[in-house]
């Protein structure tokens, strides 16, 4: 809960420094409907077969069984959502969310009527509306369709760089061969008009496959699988570990010993298991495996949460400061993701997500030793995917930017209060935003992502 003294000292600090409010940011909670009001589906292409005439048939279709069901041939046919959706502008009209299909650009100029379509009604979205784009990726193109694939990633950070009332923008980039109904891209589709991404903005999410497939049921998509969270006793870990239950899995929290009693209230609260085990031992790859077999009978999904900064200006650093970063934040995951991989007990659609940091992108003063592991992190998930692509598995990133947490409370008030607004949406995340994004990459429907780094910062305005 909000602490009021330093809230009324963060709102002064705001004022006195020239700062805008921040728009509070809906969160997501049981029974919230997807989309709050009507929805624009714009798009590049015409005739039957367009995809964007596939998109609204899927947001607008009866949403009886919000899953895939197969018809009498065994296909996979998309249910609809039942959402109230236009094709075309209306004047005066006001949307919660509009969708802007862009995958039938092959040159610049097919951008002018579906992005200036978008333009006439993105000033009259409704507070916390929503911008997807959906799009293709521009490698291996031919110029102009390298070129209008690409600007359209850079048009997506700039509408959210404008963005304001809480409203972001967001793309989803598909890899050629990969249709919009396809699991992935429904399910990025889906998270990213929701509010479980409140703290996603100006972000490109590629889906890289056809794999994947759709829950059977939207709100509880992990059922019936096992998650491990390591770093569980507090703050983000804490949060994922809830987040997962939440959403069906059933969850192991690891924490080292020193923070059990807390990280037994976690595994309590959630009707999961604790694990107290120190992750930079030569056997905890095999510990945390035995234990999710002995206790629940599989393991499904590996959340790589733990971490400890040892900050110091590099020309200072020393040996012990930095080995342990190093020992605890890569070198551990690497590990036991090496254990796992090699044991024949982590094959059923494995997931591998791992959090990252912005600082992994882009650096940071004082935080070599950090910047090395959130980067190694990225690259890690990069190279791990494709070793679990024969199982259907996905190795991905999480890279968070600012979040409330209580390490961050305990920055000064002045830097604490800047950090704050290094970002479009003017204000620090919450530890349950990058738990959103690690359910969905941990979920069914994310199969197709491989080995991607997702930002969850407000669209920070360091790195991409």
């Amino acid at each position: 809960m909000p602490n009021p003294i330093t809230t009324t000292l963060s709102a002064k600090l705001s004022e006195l420094l020239g700062f805008s409010p921040a728009a509070p940011l809906r969160r997501w909670a049981p029974g919230q409907p997807l989309v709050d009001g009507k929805v624009l589906v714009l798009g590049s292409g015409a005739g039957p077969d367009a995809d964007a005439d596939a998109i609204a048939a899927l947001l607008s279709g009866s949403p009886a069984e919000p899953s895939a069901t197969p018809d009498a041939s065994g296909d996979e046919v998309l249910d609809g959502w039942g959402l109230d959706v236009y094709r075309h502008p209306v004047p005066d009209e006001r949307y919660a969310a509009v969708v802007v299909v862009l995958t039938e650009v092959d040159h610049p100029g097919d951008l002018h009527a579906p992005l200036l379509a978008a333009a006439s009604t993105v000033k009259k979205l409704a507070r916390g509306g929503r911008v997807v784009t959906i799009s293709r990726s521009a490698a291996d193109a031919s110029p102009a369709v390298a070129a209008a694939r690409q600007g359209i990633d850079a048009v997506v950070r700039s509408i959210a760089k404008e963005s304001r009332g809480g409203t972001t923008a967001n793309g989803i980039v598909l890899a050629d061969g990969v249709p919009v109904t396809a699991a992935s891209a429904v399910g990025a589709l889906r998270f990213l008009l929701s509010t479980r991404s409140a703290f996603v903005h100006g972000q490109l999410l590629p889906v890289d496959t056809t794999a994947g497939a759709l829950p059977t049921d939207w709100d509880a998509p992990l059922d019936g699988r096992v998650a491990v969270v390591t770093g569980a006793a507090r703050g983000i870990g804490a949060a994922i570990a809830r987040t997962l239950a939440r959403d069906g899995a059933t969850v192991v929290a690891v924490d080292v010993p020193a923070a059990g009693e807390q990280l037994t209230a976690v595994a309590n609260g959630i009707r999961g298991t604790a694990l107290q085990l120190d992750i930079t031992s030569p056997d905890a790859g095999a510990a945390i495996l035995e234990h999710a077999l002995t206790r629940h009978g599989r393991l499904d999904v590996v959340v790589h949460n733990a971490g400890i900064t040892r900050d110091k200006l590099f020309a200072n650093m020393t040996d012990a400061q930095w080995d342990a970063v190093i020992a605890v934040n890569i070198a551990a995951q690497l590990a036991i993701n090496e254990a796992l991989l090699t044991s024949g007990d982590f094959t059923d659609a494995p997931r591998i997500v791992s959090i990252s940091s912005t600082t992994g992108l882009a650096g940071n003063r004082g935080q070599t030793n950090y910047a090395a592991t959130k980067g190694g992190v990225i690259g890690m998930v990069r190279a791990t995917a494709p070793l679990l692509e024969p199982f259907g598995g996905t190795a991905n990133a999480v890279a968070p930017g600012f979040i409330e947490t209580e390490m961050t409370a305990k920055m000064p008030a002045l830097p604490r209060q800047v950090a704050r607004q290094m970002n479009s949406l003017q204000q620090g995340g919450q530890p349950v935003d990058v738990a959103e994004a690690v359910a969905f990459l941990s979920s069914p429907q994310a199969g197709g992502i491989v080995g991607r780094t997702l930002r969850v910062c407000g669209q920070h305005v360091v790195g991409a």
